[in-house]
């Protein structure tokens, strides 16, 4: 950076090369705002990084989507995070800690009346060797059941979606030692029309966006305000709301089934860190129109702080 100070008003941290298309949408979208964007990147991190700590550079607002993957932006999160209260931060390092903890989420929608799976928690291996569960517990996951750990499941990373006995949580545990886990009743979905009731809705700077959302497939379908109406899905927005609130995330997206019940089930609790392929470009991806939204509604939140709004 310039020793003069540059102002900049949403700096993106990157990683992943499947971010580019997003990023290109979000930047085409700042400029229409008049917002200046800069792109936080591992030849540079550090550098901006300095640069902030000295006032050589200003930034409004960070939207970090690299420190969960990639230890050379964590300096930057951190900085951030503990000296920097005047700045804008989507989705802070604290609030998405505390949401990709499938047992803490688990818990927290549990008291506030949130459908969940059937779950049992389970201790780290490494804090508590011996395994203590009765088989009236085992007994009520059903067969097949889940296993899965509370922190470590980003891409289903760890997880057993097959689990059938004892042998088969005890091996699982000891993937991730010092992580808790989570023995998960397999939730199935009803039909409505043709379609598996198995949803993932988008949750963007106070807009909701529900997808059919095949879990054999992955292919997203946006649910329309027909759909909506005809099977009573309103409730899939509510229930989003809802988790906003327990989470408090401005930007995640969650997993929920509607079943043969008449019950609408939370089975993906918090996706902290949402995948935002271009469904253009990649067939499991989401909705073009949908990520020109929520670029929109993101830089709506950007121009709050810059002033622009």
């Amino acid at each position: 950076m310039e020793q003069t100070e540059q102002s900049c008003d949403l700096g993106i941290a990157w990683v992943w090369q499947y971010d580019l298309e997003f990023i290109e949408i979000v930047e085409k979208a700042a400029q229409r705002a008049g917002l200046k964007t800069f792109r936080i990147e591992r030849h540079n991190v550090f550098e901006f990084t300095e640069a902030l700590k000295k006032h050589q550079v200003s930034l409004r607002v960070l939207f970090d989507r690299a420190s969960d993957e990639d230890e050379l932006f964590q300096p930057l999160a951190r900085y951030v995070a503990q000296h920097r209260p005047d700045m804008g931060v989507i989705n802070p390092l604290h609030l998405q800690a505390r949401a990709a903890d499938k047992a803490t989420m688990h818990l927290e929608f549990l008291s506030h009346g949130i459908d969940v799976p059937y779950t049992i928690i389970i201790s780290p291996y490494n804090h508590k060797r011996e395994l203590e569960l009765s088989l009236s517990e085992l007994a009520n996951l059903g067969r097949p059941f889940i296993v899965k750990p509370a922190n470590t499941t980003g891409g289903g990373i760890g997880v057993v979606l097959g689990a059938e006995t004892l042998k088969d949580i005890l091996e699982a545990r000891q993937h991730h030692r010092n992580d808790k886990y989570l023995l998960q009743e397999t939730v199935k979905p009803a039909y409505l029309s043709e379609n598996r009731a198995w949803f993932r809705v988008i949750y963007a700077f106070g807009a909701i966006f529900p997808c059919w959302w095949d879990d054999q497939t992955h292919i997203y379908e946006t649910v329309t305000l027909e759909e909506e109406e005809a099977f009573g899905l309103n409730e899939l927005r509510d229930l989003t709301e809802r988790i906003h609130t327990v989470c408090r995330l401005e930007f995640f997206s969650t997993e929920i089934v509607y079943t043969p019940q008449n019950k609408f089930v939370i089975v993906d609790y918090v996706n902290e860190i949402c995948d935002m392929r271009v469904q253009s470009t990649h067939r499991d991806g989401v909705p073009d129109g949908i990520i020109r939204e929520i670029a929109e509604r993101l830089t709506g939140f950007v121009a709050k702080f810059a002033g622009v709004r």
